[in-house]
């Protein structure tokens, strides 16, 4: 048995889920979700449909096709095979004969995609039946999102590591604009690149240094192709994200993720500074509704703290420009699979459970400039709090 894998620990939260069972089901790997939380090889091949379903209480029972027979080995539980549809559909008869609220990889009508990996016809099924499907989506951030103590610390490394990486790159560019040097937003995406390299850490996809109207592209990805000069008078944003190399540290670590915004060589206009104390301002009043509610121990679904921060953008008139979620879960992968702070994309309504990671990071686009203020949350059984620096005003270099 994959000592990974405690079953009674998930039975205990399909319990207070208040569902019968979690049923697991794959096919071409169609649903990773299932294979990290059941600790399964991600590229073994899966050319045949297997089911596994854990009950709040009882034995586990697995149903795999006969020539992929050892496919849940292992798991614990009592094992059928099958090689016809028609045996197929017997045996997960009997099998979930004694559940009627089936947890599964599913969100009604498809609200959190994240999540949502089971096929309608697999529903149309279950639901004939006579099975109620709902949502695993807080089983999933539970096991997938919630960090151990040591990912916990982990996140804190990366955070020393980049906060001081982020540092020395403002003043490394600062030093080649006064020194009037050509560089470029990818030559500093190669110095960032190199410092975090160089300190242990590792990343998802290059960081994001962008000038001018590139800031206004939240998701510009400078290239060797297409990047522009690094200039005085330039607006400046860096995104910037990494964690501890998982094969040194011997874990999957957790990642650390952060914005910040500057103007270079001269000070910022009125409306650059208009733009980005309403950025910050909507940053603090999510951060601020996150912190209340964990002191008062009150359940907070995702969407609440994207509603607080999209508040002000809007009040001040920019509710147009902030095309994204204001958050996202973090975890060993940049995003994770917990609760996002969403309330435009999607309506999530996960919460934001003890031991989970996330960014706050509202943004306003316009035309000839974009800011966006990144920091990431921590949250505890009691409380929640900002991990690492965190920007007041534009940056001056």
């Amino acid at each position: 048995m994959n000592p990974k894998v405690d079953i009674q620990k998930i039975q205990a939260a399909i319990a207070a889920s208040g569902a019968d069972a979690w049923l697991f089901y794959d096919h071409h790997h169609r649903d990773p979700l299932a294979s990290q939380i059941l600790s399964l090889p991600m590229d073994d091949l899966v050319s045949r449909r297997w089911y596994y379903v854990i009950p709040a209480q009882g034995e586990p029972q697995k149903l795999v096709h006969k020539i992929e027979s050892g496919k849940l080995d292992s798991l614990p539980g009592e094992k059928r095979t099958y090689a016809a549809w028609q045996q197929l559909e017997q045996h997960l008869r009997e099998m979930l004969a004694p559940y009627t609220r089936l947890a599964m990889q599913y969100s009604p009508r498809n609200a959190i995609m994240y999540v949502s990996m089971v096929d309608a016809g697999t529903i149309e099924l279950l639901r004939e039946f006579g099975k109620t499907i709902v949502s695993s989506a807080d089983l999933v951030s539970q096991f997938q999102a919630v960090l151990t103590e040591q990912q916990i610390a982990s996140h804190f490394v990366a955070q020393q590591a980049i906060d001081e990486i982020l540092a020395a790159g403002f003043a490394e560019i600062g030093r080649r604009s006064a020194a009037q040097e050509h560089f470029t937003e990818y030559d500093m995406v190669l110095w960032l690149e190199d410092s975090m390299r160089r300190a242990g850490l590792v990343w998802e996809h290059r960081p994001n240094v962008s000038v001018n109207a590139n800031s206004a592209d939240s998701h510009y990805e400078p290239s060797a192709e297409n990047s522009r000069p690094i200039r005085t008078g330039d607006f400046l944003l860096i995104d910037i994200w990494a964690r501890q190399d998982p094969a040194r540290a011997g874990f999957e670590t957790c990642f650390y993720d952060i914005t910040w915004t500057a103007v270079i060589g001269r000070e910022p206009t009125e409306e650059e500074v208009r733009v980005f104390t309403t950025v910050r301002d909507a940053r603090d009043a999510a951060i601020r509704a996150v912190e209340e509610a964990f002191a008062a121990g009150r359940p907070i679904q995702g969407w609440e703290a994207d509603d607080r921060a999209r508040a002000v953008i809007t009040e001040a008139g920019y509710g147009d420009y902030f095309t994204h979620r204001t958050g996202h879960n973090i975890s060993s992968t940049l995003h994770g699979s917990g609760a996002h702070l969403d309330n435009l994309e999607t309506h999530d309504e996960r919460r934001l459970l003890p031991n989970t990671c996330f960014s706050v990071e509202p943004g306003i686009y316009l035309e000839h400039f974009g800011v966006r203020s990144e920091v990431n949350m921590m949250t505890s059984a009691t409380s929640a709090r900002v991990t690492g620096n965190m920007q007041q005003q534009l940056l001056r270099i």
